[in-house]
């Protein structure tokens, strides 16, 4: 068990900073956060968490059928959230359908998961860290997976961009203008299904909503522009996912507890700058409105 010093021995952190394992997972880490982060205000906007949850538990039961099976985690975590996103994309086009059939699929996939680790008793590091994530375990053939998957996720995002945006604001007028949201919904769910896979071996199938969602809801908080919302989701994201692995290594504690706690603290910070802000705005009207009524 790690005392309180631990968290403050900089001379440990050090040495292991120096370390080929610790600088891989440091440089997936700034990958996920890139793309994690430029994704979570759309998912936000679009309404998505849910989704995001349900599709990790199937990133979740593809790591361990990788597992079972002796072949890489990241890619079985990658095809199991790939399966989901399109499960939910392709059953779950209408609103009043989406929470039902996330809830099917996340059951679904959270059973097969318990019952292919279940078959394999062996590796439990490895189950445990499906589920919370482990820098040790992000080798060379992970760090190359995982900066390719973000960015073919950040190409295609940069592409679909403007009508997805448009379709995400007001997705009635965004059907009405021509834009294809059977094309749009599936393919964004995808995009969110590989995204979420890449966080499954940093932080865990668990809490990878700690970056696909957490940046998003912050940043949304403090700024009603999109460029500026995923300009500020990048940046809380790399901050939670780089902060963490950076706390975590000195004590030894699995880094998305560090992870999620970096992440919540800037989305209660966020909160409070944009309830202050709305505050700060709603007395300033109240203010200039009986000068306007004078005048």
């Amino acid at each position: 068990m790690s005392s309180l010093a631990d968290f403050f021995d900089l001379e440990l952190a050090a040495e292991l900073l120096a370390m080929p394992f610790v600088q891989q997972a440091l440089l997936a880490a700034a990958a996920l956060g890139l793309v994690s982060g430029a994704v979570a205000p759309l998912v936000v906007a679009r309404k998505m968490a849910f989704a995001v949850h349900g599709t990790a538990e199937l990133a979740f039961t593809g790591a361990a059928a990788a597992l079972l099976l002796g072949f890489s985690v990241g890619v079985g975590s990658l095809a199991g959230a790939v399966v989901a996103a399109l499960l939910l994309g392709v059953l779950g086009n209408k609103d009043s359908e989406r929470d039902s059939v996330i809830g099917a699929v996340l059951a679904f996939g959270l059973g097969v998961g318990v019952l292919l680790l279940w078959m394999n008793p062996e590796r439990t590091g490895n189950k445990f860290s499906i589920l919370v994530g482990q820098i040790v375990g992000v080798d060379t053939a992970d760090v190359v997976l995982l900066v390719g998957s973000a960015a073919v996720v950040l190409a295609v995002l940069a592409v679909v961009y403007r009508p997805l945006l448009f379709a995400s604001i007001d997705p009635d007028v965004a059907t009405a203008r021509g834009v294809p949201m059977r094309l749009l919904t599936p393919l964004f769910s995808v995009l969110v299904g590989v995204t979420t896979a890449l966080g499954v071996s940093i932080v865990g199938a668990l809490l990878v909503l700690a970056l696909m969602v957490t940046p998003g809801a912050a940043a949304a908080r403090i700024t009603a522009s999109p460029l500026k919302a995923t300009l500020f989701a990048v940046l809380f994201a790399e901050v939670a996912v780089l902060g963490g692995i950076l706390l975590s290594l000195a004590p030894g504690v699995p880094v998305s507890a560090f992870v999620t706690a970096i992440s919540f603290a800037i989305y209660l910070a966020c909160r409070a700058v944009g309830s202050w802000r709305l505050k700060h705005q709603s007395r300033t009207v109240s203010e200039n409105a009986p000068q306007l009524t004078t005048g």
